[in-house]
């Protein structure tokens, strides 16, 4: 009886923090975390260990913040908070990897004792500084820096930390609301399990989150022990900032556990592409769970067998004050790397390489416009995908992130909230990697300022010079492309200003295929020829 009540303790908890997630997103201020999903959220137990978390949101968050939450205990111990308190911050090393992710952490009481801890994680489109990119040479550029500290104290707002807050930020009333919602949703999620702890009659967590813990973990080390022990090697060129990255990566296998280790990879970059080990850390594991045991729940015992590796101060290991802000843009490429590995111990399972990087462009007015532009002030942050690896027995999907989940912002919300205007987007026709199994296409996507203003575009792309490649002989995905319409290439990385009335092109990269191209049915091709596809 007593594990019947476990496990429908369990499924309580993976649908409170799913409505936690959707709380964020219905109350986020900002567009990318409502629309798009750039999110987390999870319950702890009290010692700091996740025992759930809502299938909404990144897994370079999530699994970031997996392990945050005890940073925030070892600066705040349980035994110091009380009812009303909610902790923050946007530390990169402390929170999931820089600056624009603000986490908060709020204690649930019963009784007056500490019985569980919400966290959540949302990324503010601009926290000053040089705005998110990839230009600055350290952290101290990237813009505030807010260390773990109370946000709300015994349920009263910490005034002098949100004046600060707002100070610093070019849309101070979107950062202001996400903290305010932040708090809204790990608030929903300490009620909801409040009310669960009466239908159940528990009068604390802790013991029904070691069984969970427990249960996954062991189930984790089985599904290794199936697989073949070894040393299995992957290396990937990626695009970089202004040279190329090289990222080396050993999995071993051996018994019920998978070590990853990236030594051999790039040094530090003098640019914000530094991936912070928490950042690798959440993204090699991932790698890892979307084939290795991907149906038990992801928690701090499922994650447990996986031990990532990287060595300090480099690339993958970026430590304080290397500039990160655009650590995604190489720390999404380490799932492929990751099961590149995998597919040489489990051949025929894993997908082809993808776009994997987002396109996620900061777009806002130049300040020093002149002229006879109003030159409104914007910041928006859109999310545009490219195409995933094929998969081993179905093409790639078109259009689609992986590994981030993250969803595209709709043209609609992108054109209410700036004064831009999205005139096409579509399909990039044959831009998938040819094989048995295509990979998925990228999107073309043009965009004008409607006042015939200059505006800023800062771009953090990847897969531009390195193209996805493919797997068992399917050709690589169509490289990306970012220029001026009728006029100049612009580089992946870096800031630019789109000239007075003209257009700015983005083209997403395509995955890569599996198999060979003259084994792809004739239907297949057909429905491509037909849908404009090919």
């Amino acid at each position: 009886m007593s594990k019947i009540r476990d496990q429908l303790v369990w499924n309580r908890l993976l649908a409170i923090v799913e409505e936690q997630a959707q709380t964020l997103m219905r109350t986020a201020f900002s567009a990318v975390v409502r629309e798009a999903g750039d999110l987390s959220a999870g319950v702890f137990d009290t010692t700091g260990a996740m025992l759930a978390q809502a299938v909404t949101g990144t897994p370079g968050h999530v699994n970031a913040m997996a392990a945050s939450v005890g940073k925030f205990l070892a600066r705040y111990p349980l035994v110091e908070l009380a009812p009303g308190d909610v902790l923050l911050t946007n530390d990169p090393w402390d929170g999931t990897g820089h600056l624009n992710d603000f986490t908060v952490v709020t204690p649930v009481f019963r009784d007056g004792c500490p019985v569980a801890l919400f966290a959540a994680t949302s990324h503010i489109a601009d926290v000053g500084g040089r705005g998110f990119g990839p230009d600055a040479g350290e952290v101290f550029e990237e813009g505030l820096r807010v260390p773990i500290m109370k946000l709300f104290d015994k349920g009263r707002v910490d005034d002098s930390l949100m004046r600060l807050v707002v100070a610093n930020v070019r849309d101070p009333a979107v950062a202001e609301g996400d903290l305010y919602s932040l708090t809204a949703c790990n608030r929903n999620g300490g009620e909801q399990l409040l009310k669960a702890m009466r239908d159940f009659d528990l009068d604390e967590l802790d013991g029904v989150g070691q069984w969970i813990i427990d249960t996954s973990r062991n189930a984790m080390r089985d599904e290794i022990r199936g697989l073949p022990d070894g040393v299995y090697r992957r290396d990937m060129t990626v695009d970089g900032y202004d040279e190329p990255i090289e990222v080396s990566c050993a999995l071993t296998i051996a018994g019920d556990a998978i070590d990853i280790d990236f030594a051999g990879s790039s040094g530090l970059s003098a640019f914000g592409i530094n991936v912070p080990l928490n950042y690798t850390e959440a993204y090699a594991s991932f790698g890892v769970r979307c084939v290795v045991g991907n149906d038990i729940p992801n928690n701090a015992g499922s994650l447990e067998p996986v031990r990532v590796r990287a060595p300090a101060g480099s690339i993958l290991n970026a430590e304080p004050p290397a500039a990160v802000s655009a650590r995604h843009a190489l720390g999404q490429m380490l799932p492929d790397v990751v099961l590149g590995c995998l597919d040489q111990a489990i051949p025929g399972v894993v997908p082809a390489e993808g776009a994997s990087c987002i396109w996620n462009p900061v777009l806002r007015n130049l300040a020093t416009a002149g002229g006879n532009f109003t030159n409104s002030p914007f910041v928006i942050n859109p999310i545009f995908n490219g195409g995933t690896g094929a998969r081993a027995t179905k093409d790639g999907l078109s259009t689609t992130a992986f590994p981030s989940g993250v969803r595209t912002t709709p043209t609609e919300v992108n054109e209410v909230t700036a004064p831009l205007i999205i005139q096409r987007r579509e399909y990039r026709a044959g831009s998938g990697g040819a094989g048995k199994h295509r990979g998925g296409l990228g999107q073309t996507i043009e965009i004008i300022h409607a006042e015939g203003a200059p505006f800023v575009v800062s771009k953090m792309f990847e897969r531009i010079r390195h193209p996805a490649r493919g797997r068992r002989g399917g050709g690589s995905g169509a490289p990306g492309r970012v220029y001026i319409k009728g006029g100049e290439e612009l580089r992946g990385k870096g800031q630019d200003v789109v000239p007075p009335g003209a257009t700015l092109v983005m083209e997403t990269p395509g995955g890569g295929g599996t198999g060979s191209a003259g084994e792809r049915e004739m239907a297949a091709k057909a429905r491509d020829e037909e849908a404009g596809l090919s």
